[in-house]
């Protein structure tokens, strides 16, 4: 019987929803499928609730990061938020709800906590008969990711399997996939002809310089910074959907537009990557998953605390990236950098190593041909995974 597959994830950052667009992808690809709905859970809940999820991170992010760690910390402990949390997720989603119990899914994937939190408890309340998975978008795993009913968790790295089993999980319910990433990622790119599309010198080394979907992020800064290089290289500076940052720094670049190619929101991150030295940005779980299955080292730049300096910290351990702690050192990592082609050479080989570009299609195959019954965690089961999570 082919299945009709459902995957939620939600519009808090651009990471959750990329995720689900590369899961879309594979599963439209397979024959298996009967139908495919991707949506945004936020899109069901009220303004309210939606700005608290999206609009009050983004805001977060850029005024008061050591925040977002300090509640990254404080609430990474299993099942500790866990009750407050769902049921205001349940007052505010009935829209979601009434939608999901409509459309019926065999399978159901969710790329964010939050729709896996209202999944997991349809289906042990029997309001719906489904298989519920949870892909986690960062390297490390937070306790805000564990549902009470679920089938299977897919995780990026070893280690985060390492942890899930230590916790108590299963062993047989745990994948790891890597995190899923679009599959044009996997499409080779002939460089010399996407350097000229560009207008880049062919013999100068490129550095890219991402400024994330939103164009958050002290850009303008690192660009100063770069005027100091003592490399004659060409940086790609992509300011995502922010057209103000991009005019900005059009005009901070007018005198050194032979070294700066300043663009916009783009569609083929894929070609600029890999036309790319070096990439400088934050180490989200999706960007990074990008940059590795391009074999591009990477020089980690203002990661948020919490998600995104513990993806900092497998990166380094790994030897793919270094890590510029003060901006105001930028041009001196980088031509450290530029001045070691074996180095780089190796940081590439490290990332292509690590990576996973299949991942999505690693998930959609084991869904399809999974065979195991939905798991619901006892009252016990919960206390003894708090217990092995260790001290407060």
């Amino acid at each position: 019987m082919k299945k009709r597959v459902l995957i939620m994830s939600a519009g808090a950052g651009s990471g959750h929803i990329r995720a689900a667009e590369a899961l879309e992808k594979s599963f439209k690809s397979d024959t298996r499928v009967e139908e495919v709905c991707n949506n945004d859970a936020l899109k069901y809940t009220n303004k309210f609730f939606r700005d608290f999820y999206s609009k009050l991170y983004t805001s977060l992010v850029k005024s008061a990061p050591n925040f977002l760690g300090w509640w990254y910390k404080t609430s990474d402990e299993p099942w500790r938020t866990d009750r407050m949390r769902h049921m205001i997720d349940r007052l505010n989603t009935k829209p979601l709800v009434r939608f999901i119990r409509d459309f019926e899914p065999h399978i159901t994937v969710c790329t964010h906590f939050m729709p896996a939190g209202i999944i997991s408890h349809l289906i042990a309340t029997k309001q719906l008969q489904a298989r519920l998975s949870i892909v986690v978008t960062d390297f490390d795993f937070h306790a805000m990711w564990l549902s009470r009913s679920f089938h299977r968790y897919f995780v990026a790295i070893d280690e985060t399997k390492a942890h899930l089993e230590m916790l108590g999980i299963p062993e047989e319910r745990i994948t790891v996939s890597g995190i899923p990433i679009d599959p044009v990622f996997q499409q080779a790119v002939n460089i010399e002809e996407e350097r000229a599309k560009l207008g880049l010198n062919p013999d100068k080394p490129v550095l890219l310089l991402s400024a994330g979907a939103f164009g958050l992020g002290p850009t303008e800064f690192m660009v100063e910074r770069l005027f100091n290089l003592n490399h004659d290289a060409q940086t790609l500076v992509v300011c995502g959907r922010n057209e103000e940052l991009r005019q900005r720094l059009l005009g901070l670049t007018r005198e050194h537009s032979a070294q700066f190619k300043i663009l916009g929101y783009t569609d083929e991150m894929h070609k600029l990557m890999k036309v790319s030295n070096i990439f400088i940005g934050k180490p989200g779980g999706l960007a990074s998953s990008e940059a590795i299955a391009c074999g591009l080292p990477m020089c980690v730049v203002t990661p948020i605390p919490g998600q995104e300096e513990r993806n900092s910290d497998h990166l380094l351990e790994e030897g793919i990236a270094v890590k510029c702690n003060d901006l105001t050192t930028l041009a001196f990592k980088l031509d450290r950098l530029l001045d070691d082609p074996p180095r780089l050479a190796l940081m590439k080989a490290n990332a292509l190593r690590f990576s996973n570009p299949t991942a999505s299609q690693t998930i959609v195959n084991t869904l399809l041909d999974d065979q195991l019954p939905p798991l619901a965690f006892t009252k016990k089961q919960r206390a003894a995974i708090a217990l092995a999570a260790g001290p407060e």
